[in-house]
């Protein structure tokens, strides 16, 4: 195999043009291609294996991978259902057959490239079939989107531009006491979500610690391979969202788009425009798209006195605002406090979860104790307590 001809057919992608920017890559074909005294030729030989190691000891894998994750013409107009022209058909099968030659070039075949005779680290080659594994990645796309949604499924809005979370809470719907009907509630919309069938944007709300984003980021992780995502937008970028939205109504994946802890002062500019984006039927327009919001308040409005100032006609018109936006949502989800004996529910089973070896009688003597001494009784002081009493088991056993 002549491996600097193998690297001219790179340099003439297309449909996979994108790769050539990948660093790894780039440190490679300088090896190959362009000629180097052996210092240079040891150091980039380096940088790649220092690259591949970073994610892999697998070149075929790297290069798989790769491919499967690169957002390209050929893959956004199949997602897109729209024809191919057969120019492109053959260029896909073109350079997925250089791909799969690249991916069979050994580390000794590189070696030979290089008069030293030290020791330089090696890779591996796994079999792997490009044309047949990016076929099947094509018909399910809707499961395992492309770009930066093939690698990730939860996101953040940073300078306009959606991006990725790199360390997700990894929250679990098992992992969640209580509150069974409200999660389920949520749970059922987000798989008609996925099954193409109407859903609606939801409201959750109520008292602070009682799980409801925990909820959210659980579901997602639930069904993320089911071609679910998340995007996380903060209240101060809520005029970001129909850019947000155009972006991806056309994008095969089922998106959640979050508001965590939203509310709203009197006079607020960013009320207005949640209340116009929900009233455009953001959902029904984008049927891959719905919007999820928690807020501690029912109305999401700091109310105050001044609220309610006024004749009688300007006070209903006050109170007819305020209630109006959380009417937008087409479900709304209650989350309250738990009484006692909801509470210790939780506790219990919380402790089962992490095996914590307590008598139930000082468990629930000490749980109690330890709401009354915090923010009171919550599914999020239950999870505080025992990680308390754990930390205790430890320290008295190390």
């Amino acid at each position: 195999m002549d491996l600097k001809q193998l690297f001219l057919q790179l340099d003439a992608f297309v449909i996979f043009r994108n790769l050539l920017n990948d660093p790894a890559l780039a440190m490679l074909a300088r090896l190959v291609q362009k000629p180097q005294d052996l210092s240079e030729q040891i150091r980039n030989y380096a940088d790649f294996v220092a690259a591949l190691y970073a994610k892999t000891d697998d070149f075929a894998s790297y290069l798989l991978n790769l491919a499967l994750e690169d957002e390209n013409i050929y893959m956004l107009k199949k997602s897109q259902n729209c024809p191919i022209l057969p120019g492109l058909d053959d260029c896909l099968q073109s350079e997925l057959q250089t791909l799969q030659l690249l991916s069979m070039v050994t580390s000794a075949q590189v070696r030979e490239l290089i008069n030293y005779d030290s020791f330089l680290p090696t890779w591996r080659n796994s079999a792997v079939d490009f044309a047949s594994t990016y076929q099947k990645r094509v018909e399910q796309v809707s499961h395992y989107g492309y770009g930066i949604f093939a690698k990730y499924h939860m996101f953040m809005i940073r300078e306009s531009a959606v991006t990725p979370v790199q360390h997700p809470d990894t929250i679990q719907l098992s992992q969640l006491i209580g509150y069974e009907s409200q999660r389920k509630v949520v749970i059922d919309n987000t798989l008609a979500l996925l099954h193409n069938k109407p859903a609606q944007n939801i409201l959750l709300y109520g008292d602070a610690g009682t799980g409801k984003s925990s909820t959210v980021k659980a579901v997602v992780n639930r069904y993320k391979e089911d071609g679910l995502r998340l995007i996380e937008i903060e209240k101060k970028q809520l005029r970001d969202i129909p850019s947000v939205i155009d972006a991806l109504s056309q994008n095969p994946l089922k998106f959640i788009l979050f508001i965590d802890d939203l509310s709203f002062s009197d006079n607020d500019d960013d009320f207005s425009a949640l209340k116009a984006i929900l009233e455009g039927s953001v959902s029904a327009r984008t049927s891959n798209i719905v919007i999820y919001a928690t807020s501690n308040r029912r109305h999401m409005i700091k109310e105050n006195f001044a609220d309610r100032r006024g004749n009688e006609l300007h006070e209903n018109d006050t109170i007819q605002e305020l209630i109006s936006l959380s009417e937008r949502f087409g479900l709304t989800v209650s989350f309250m406090k738990p009484g006692r004996d909801e509470y210790l529910e939780i506790v219990k089973g919380l402790a089962a979860q992490h095996r914590l070896s307590m008598p139930e009688d000082r468990l629930i003597l000490e749980a109690e104790q330890f709401a009354l001494h915090h923010s009171g009784r919550s599914a999020r002081t239950a999870k505080q307590f025992i990680e308390y009493a754990l930390s205790r088991v430890e320290g008295q056993t190390s």
